[in-house]
């Protein structure tokens, strides 16, 4: 249980420590392409996915803690 919970909290700080770097690269790539439209939309969606992906994997291997003790 206890390791769930501090692997689910790892994922997290791990993740966000990366979200900027993520994010400056998603820009760099936007910018220095010749991208429009529907691409440069989905491009520029990349950094929200990865933090909502993050935050789902640190939540359910959390969860997975918490049912294999009871508490959930």
């Amino acid at each position: 249980m206890l390791g769930n919970l501090i692997g689910g909290f790892i994922v997290i700080l791990v993740g966000v420590t990366l979200a900027p770097t993520v994010a400056n690269e998603v820009q760099g790539a936007s910018d220095n392409a010749n991208i429009t439209g529907a691409s440069q939309t989905i491009i520029e969606l990349t950094t929200l996915f990865y933090c909502l992906a993050v935050a789902s994997t640190g939540i359910g291997i959390a969860t997975i803690g918490l049912r294999n003790s009871g508490l959930m």
